[in-house]
């Protein structure tokens, strides 16, 4: 196995920031662009890049475009449901917050970020799907005179399963933890948001990593905020359709884009070089699987069997793997 890569930095002391095995940088500027541009090939693991302190870090990606790198980690009290990449696009007029994270504090500590840089206002929240980790947030942005944007099977979804995200949450949490009581109430979706001489398309996306993916295509610098479509060193997770996923990702490997911000990961990748990482954890899933299922193995015994399974390249495989085995399986056993 290749060696695992591990960043720590620490503010203001030169020498102090670097990947074991892979060199160093002389400061923090160069400390986060070598994070921004690094994208682990296949066969490497690393831990969370993290340049400072603790400190809230969100990074410009392309000018006006910022975003904020969420741990790769299960929410826990350990990181206050900081755990997906979130950020926002600055226009002439206006500001559009792409997901809001996991909890009121991450979004109030994004919200900080944007008034340091801009007063302009916060128009729209767009919300590229129902998971917790990138709507928990949103009350926030909806009080500070957001209109929250989702795709149409969104509000449904999200309902459904509200109740019990914030339960689990904070219970896992913690004390501190705190969100809206409710899901936030979304608009219908346009095809494009103007912020003032910037437009953002919203492209949806057939059922893949869930229901209701919903990408974000900046037109000025061609970044597409792509949400859970695309992951990258955290394992990805299926909560809609191994197949359809694989589908709508080769769609838009198609599509031009000079980087994207992937739903977890580094805060931006190149395009389409990031898709390649779950298209193959994809593919390789659902071809072993449909041997399995050929063979008449039963799903206990291919669960149990991949239980313990550490996937090179990958975080979080002991969590997700299993679970991804089961949401599969129950859709390929029909094909």
């Amino acid at each position: 196995m290749l060696p695992l890569l591990v960043l720590a930095c620490l503010t203001g002391a030169p020498g102090h920031c670097e990947v074991r095995e892979q060199g160093a940088w002389p400061d923090q500027a160069s400390c986060q662009r070598a994070g921004r541009e690094h994208v682990p090939a296949p066969g490497w693991t690393r831990e969370a890049w993290t340049c400072g302190d603790g400190a809230f870090w969100v990074a410009e990606v392309a000018p006006g475009v910022y975003v904020h790198r969420g741990q790769v980690a299960e929410p826990g009290p350990g990181n206050g449901a900081d755990t997906a990449n979130i950020g926002y696009v600055v226009g002439e007029e206006a500001v559009a917050v792409i997901d809001a994270g996991g909890s009121d504090a991450v979004a109030r500590a994004l919200l900080d970020d944007i008034r340091a840089r801009t007063d302009l206002p916060v128009w729209y929240l767009v919300l590229t799907h129902m998971h917790p980790d990138h709507v928990m947030g949103a009350g926030v942005f909806l009080e500070a005179g957001a209109t929250a944007i989702a795709h149409p099977a969104f509000a449904a979804g999200l309902a459904a399963r509200y109740d019990h995200y914030h339960q689990a949450y904070a219970r896992d949490v913690g004390p501190g933890w705190s969100a809206a009581e409710g899901p936030p109430p979304v608009s219908e979706t346009p095809e494009a948001i103007d912020l003032g001489d910037r437009v953002l398309e919203l492209r949806r996306h057939g059922v893949g990593h869930t229901t209701n993916d919903l990408s974000v295509f900046d037109r000025d610098t061609a970044t597409w905020f792509l949400g859970d479509l695309a992951f990258l060193t955290h394992l990805p997770s299926i909560d809609g359709s191994v197949t359809g996923w694989q589908q709508a990702l080769r769609a838009a490997a198609d599509r031009p884009a000079a980087r994207v911000v992937p739903g977890h990961g580094p805060v931006s990748a190149p395009w389409p070089d990031a898709a390649a990482p779950t298209l193959s954890y994809l593919s390789d899933l659902a071809t072993g699987l449909r041997a399995e299922i050929a063979k008449g193995t039963a799903l206990i015994d291919v669960v149990t069997g991949e239980s313990d399974a550490d996937l090179p390249g990958w975080l979080l495989s002991q969590t997700y793997h299993p679970r991804n085995i089961t949401a599969a399986w129950r859709e390929l056993e029909w094909e």
